[in-house]
């Protein structure tokens, strides 16, 4: 078989490939180029340079597997791929300790200045009093995100004597403790750090994550750290704080555009800035290769992988059925991640009716996908679901009966946190996903997309209507509600599908209505 590869890649890579397959490297190719010449091979290698769209997939009659030899498989479409049924892998793990190395290195060179005195020496001048720093001994490290490279860091803070604390809703506490890292709020990160390092993927609920709300919570002595995804700090409100004195410093190695020569970051003295360097090291870079090319040749050979990202095979005779189901459970995933507070401890699954006869390992991927979505950079899928929950100290269970009592098939999620229990419930009609229960509340609600209030109250006269007026005088439409109750003037749960988000401030205004007990804005 023949696989390209189209942007430089290690020798250790090539040596792997070239032992199984045969191997064209063509590397800069315009993508006209890449489309012309892409029908001719079974397997394909790019970094982040070769951009993987639609067109080049559908022009790859033979590909069976597209490999990136690094960690984000943003310049793939990894949906297009999934529809053609070609395999997409990566190397997650690659760049592991180079990243966590690197977030190391700045946070060395924000304690002691060691960028601004290179440059105030080089440039003739004796300024040693202007540099003084600190020590990371007995400091504390507040890490936002405890995933690969985020434990890599604690693991040398603590060998730096650093206390670590960390958020990572994505976590059980023992794995954290497991870590040395007393697992806490995102809050008391930003409170209690000195030095906060970022290690979250990018996403909707991530994005500016680091913003005027949360820098004024922290230490004016605090320095923060993103190696991790450009746009999770507001990068404004950063330069501000800095300037104004509110922080210490900040060290920048990814931005949200990519290369960068001009930013706003550029113009402050205490910001450090790399154009991201943190998989930039010799060994990371093989490791990836070595990694992406074993995998490449492990496809090609018709063997299962460590690291597929994409949606796992299903067999054809159960397509029609499961297919539809993915997406429901996905939903449920996604729902019960933005309800729970606290560290997952336990999924537990049950599967009711027909869905119970089948193999149901895609779904179980898909549940944990939308679960760890909003908190990890890697997809999960059939290969590595229970690789994933194992590695982030959360037990999976899964319960299968036969039959059901008022659905063809029903699939129940109950997931147990270090503060509460989320019990959510699917099943799929005519094709589309409804969501039949939330807790104790038997409901019907069909997530068609966008925002939804969740709103736990005493059910009385009166509550639809003050809540409608809030969200009338914010301008927000409510496109439908629906209201699961356990008795008449009992506890009731009401869900409103709204046209945009409600802003915070009309959430506390529900929230300070009588008997209101809680309000959770999600997107699904």
């Amino acid at each position: 078989m023949k696989v390209l590869v189209a942007d430089t890649i290690s020798k250790e890579g090539l040596d792997i490939l070239s032992r199984h397959c045969e191997v064209e490297v063509k590397t800069n190719l315009a993508p006209s180029e890449l489309i012309n010449i892409i029908g001719e091979y079974e397997g394909l290698v790019v970094r982040s340079q070769t951009q993987v769209t639609a067109d080049v997939i559908k022009a790859g009659k033979k590909l069976v597997v597209i490999g990136r030899a690094g960690v984000g498989v943003d310049n793939i479409d990894v949906d297009e791929a999934t529809n053609q049924a070609i395999v997409v892998v990566n190397a997650p793990t690659g760049n592991t300790v180079s990243a966590a190395e690197h977030a190391i290195g700045l946070m060395f060179a924000l304690a002691r200045n060691i960028p601004q005195a290179n440059a105030s020496l080089k440039s003739g001048k004796w300024r040693r009093n202007d540099f003084m720093g600190i020590e990371l001994r007995n400091k504390t490290l507040g890490l936002v995100g405890m995933g690969n490279v985020g434990s890599e860091v604690a693991r040398r803070a603590r060998g730096l004597q650093m206390q670590v604390i960390g958020f990572d809703p994505g976590v059980s506490p023992e794995y954290a403790r497991n870590l040395q890292i007393e697992p806490v709020s995102l809050e008391q990160v930003l409170r209690h750090a000195d030095f906060i390092s970022l290690h979250i993927p990018l996403n909707d609920s991530t994005r500016g994550i680091i913003g005027v709300k949360q820098i004024a919570l922290m230490k004016t002595s605090a320095c923060i750290i993103n190696a991790a995804r450009g746009g999770l700090i507001d990068e404004q409100a950063l330069v501000q704080a800095i300037h104004d004195k509110k922080l210490r410093g900040a060290a920048i190695d990814v931005f949200e555009q990519e290369p960068i020569t001009s930013s706003v970051l550029f113009g402050e003295e205490k910001i450090i800035v790399t154009p991201h360097l943190g998989a930039s090291t010799v060994e990371a870079q093989a490791l990836a290769a070595h990694d992406v090319a074993e995998q490449i040749v492990a496809v090609l050979k018709g063997q299962p992988v460590r690291y597929a990202v994409n949606a796992p095979f299903i067999p054809a005779e159960t397509l029609s059925i499961v297919t539809p189901y993915i997406k429901a459970t996905t939903t449920v995933g996604r729902l019960i991640s933005q309800l729970a507070d606290g560290q997952m401890k336990t999924v537990k699954i049950k599967y009711d009716g027909e869905i119970a006869n089948l193999d149901t390992n895609a779904l179980k991927a898909a549940i944990l996908g939308g679960l760890l979505s909003e908190v990890s950079e890697e997809r999960i899928n059939m290969v590595n679901a229970n690789l994933m929950a194992a590695r982030r100290g959360f037990e999976v269970l899964e319960q299968k009966v036969n039959s059901c009592e008022n659905y063809t098939s029903l699939v129940t999620v109950e997931v147990t946190t270090t503060v509460d229990r989320i019990t959510v419930a699917t099943t799929v009609m005519r094709g589309e996903t409804h969501l039949v229960r939330v807790n104790d509340y038997w409901i019907d609600i069909v997530p068609t997309g966008g925002y939804f209030l969740f709103s736990d109250h005493l059910d009385r006269p009166g509550m639809i209507g003050s809540v409608g007026k809030i969200t009338g005088n914010a301008n927000i439409n409510i496109s439908y509600m629906h209201l699961g109750r356990l008795e008449a003037r009992g506890e009731a749960l009401m869900i409103l599908a709204l046209d945009e988000a409600l802003p915070e401030k009309q959430q506390k205004e529900i929230l300070a209505i009588p008997d209101v007990h809680s309000v959770k804005l999600v997107k699904i």
